[in-house]
């Protein structure tokens, strides 16, 4: 499919609450700026790394040098004190980090990987608070703990600084657009070394609400881990001898569902379309055999079919329907969804002047393979 998901290498979260404590197998990340038990602002902010190896495949073999959309997603799991409007700001880590094996509120502390004040385990290389590198900073709040990580602001005039708006009714899901950094870590520019996750500095250091998002991170036992997101078009359109669908009242079907499929590699879902009630004629073959394309303006979606939620949205970019002479057709990356999942196929399409989503409860589902 044009749209490939990539599910993180290593995640935790740094906390100023336990400034040497690690967070690595926390089934949790967290982002916030609140109020502990004594009335000390507090701040958190998330790490999140995903393989330079994965992004060079994809981008190499399977975009092929083709235009792309790179985004961070991850779900939120429970949240305190949301402001009405806030922003969330994600930037390329600088520096390398450990993961650790750490949760929050462990007793003793857990000191096997990053912290707020340490990169690594063992409360070794800690994050720098001064004299910072060209195009990286750091911040943290003056007369506390010294730390908060380490991230580049740019490159070569290119700005690093991503942000997503949240307003009222927002599902305050992350949802933030990283293209520019993607295409330095693939072209080598800057290494990668995953993102830093954090609120506004006004809001970080709370004294006057607990501003608490709490998202799935890596270890959780959901279905709904944090992934990277890669869009790309690799739609064709060329119709051959076959007539355009054009009666809304029609019959869309996949032809070569197996209805089980390896996480691994790619599958073409071949589409068969044509009018429910043709006009009828005298003819030496059956109508019902004849093929038809689907209008240019044609796309594709994948729904949990347990959930019921969109994990391929309907995109009139990344995920238009394709067509050549023997009909309409798409490609679906097994080993861009989840394993032991159930999806259901949705077909978008305009027909008559008006928009039809067809389901036809083509259902498959993705097995782990090995």
């Amino acid at each position: 499919m044009a749209v490939y998901r990539i599910f993180p290498e290593k995640d935790t979260f740094i906390f100023t609450e336990a400034p040497t404590g690690n967070a690595g197998k926390d089934e949790i990340v967290e982002i916030g700026g609140y109020t502990d038990i004594t009335g000390e602002g507090e701040t958190s902010r998330i790490l999140i790394q995903y393989s330079n190896s994965e992004i060079k495949d994809v981008i190499t073999n399977k975009i092929a040098g083709g235009v792309y959309s790179a985004s961070l997603h991850l779900y939120l799991a429970d949240a305190y004190a949301v402001p009405v409007n806030y922003d969330l700001y994600a930037y390329p880590v600088y520096g390398t980090w450990d993961n650790g094996v750490g949760k929050f509120g462990d007793t003793p502390v857990n000191t096997t990987g990053a912290s707020w004040q340490y990169k690594s385990a063992g409360q070794a290389g800690a994050w720098t608070t001064v004299g910072f590198a060209a195009n990286t900073t750091g911040s943290y709040k003056s007369g506390s703990t010294a730390g908060g990580g380490n991230w580049y602001t740019g490159s070569n005039g290119v700005n690093l600084e991503f942000t997503q708006s949240h307003a009222l009714n927002s599902t305050n899901d992350v949802d933030i657009n990283v293209t520019k950094a993607i295409q330095l870590f693939d072209a080598g520019t800057i290494s990668n070394n995953g993102f830093i996750l954090k609120l506004p500095d006004n809001l970080e250091y709370n004294t006057t609400a607990s501003i608490r998002l709490k998202y799935f991170g890596a270890d959780t036992n959901t279905i709904y881990p944090p992934f990277l997101e890669l869009k790309w078009d690799d739609s064709t359109y060329n119709t051959g001898s076959l007539s355009i669908l054009s009666n809304s009242i029609s019959t869309i079907n996949l032809t070569n569902n197996k209805g089980s499929y390896p996480d691994i590699g790619k599958q073409r879902f071949r589409l068969s379309a044509r009018p429910k009630y043709p006009v009828r004629s005298f003819t030496t073959s059956s109508i019902y055999l004849t093929n038809y394309a689907l209008p240019s303006a044609s796309y594709w979606g994948l729904r949990d079919e347990n959930t019921e939620e969109m994990v391929v949205d309907f995109n009139t970019q990344f995920t238009k329907i394709s067509c050549d002479s023997n009909g309409a057709f798409f490609d679906v990356y097994m080993d861009g969804l989840q394993p032991e999942r159930y999806y259901r196929i949705l077909i978008k399409t305009v027909l008559d002047q008006s928009t039809t989503v067809v389901d036809n409860q083509n259902i498959f589902k993705v097995v782990r393979n090995g």
